[in-house]
């Protein structure tokens, strides 16, 4: 059996963090987090293979946290999952992420955008 690719979902609506996990799980280890800085710590020790990133989020926003897991490890695939996608996007995209994906969005659009990253 091979191992499922791991995804860092980071989010500080809980109820939108459990939509999210069901979301993936079927095709994803699926790794949580609610504010930027528990993120950084995440990412370190588990090294997912791609990070949903939020960027209102509380203790560090998603555009530090964001900067902070490239310092670490420019490799990192990061995308931006917001509803100020367009008003904040550039900041995001400009830090490190790949894309931004603008909330609300569809399964299908979510699953599309992560395979685009993992292939």
């Amino acid at each position: 059996m091979t191992t499922k690719p791991k995804i860092l979902v980071v989010e500080d609506d809980l109820a939108l963090l459990e939509v999210l996990k069901i979301m993936l799980q079927e095709e994803f280890e699926v790794i949580l987090a609610t504010d930027g800085k528990s993120a950084v710590k995440i990412y370190e020790t588990y090294k997912p293979d791609l990070v949903l990133m939020d960027i209102a989020l509380p203790e560090m926003n998603g555009v530090e946290a964001t900067k902070e897991i490239v310092k670490r490890d420019p490799n990192a695939k990061i995308i931006a999952v917001s509803a100020y996608a367009r008003s904040r996007g550039k900041e995001i995209l400009d830090v490190g992420a790949k894309e931004t994906l603008e909330k609300p969005f569809t399964k299908k659009k979510l699953i599309e955008i992560i395979k685009k990253y993992l292939n």
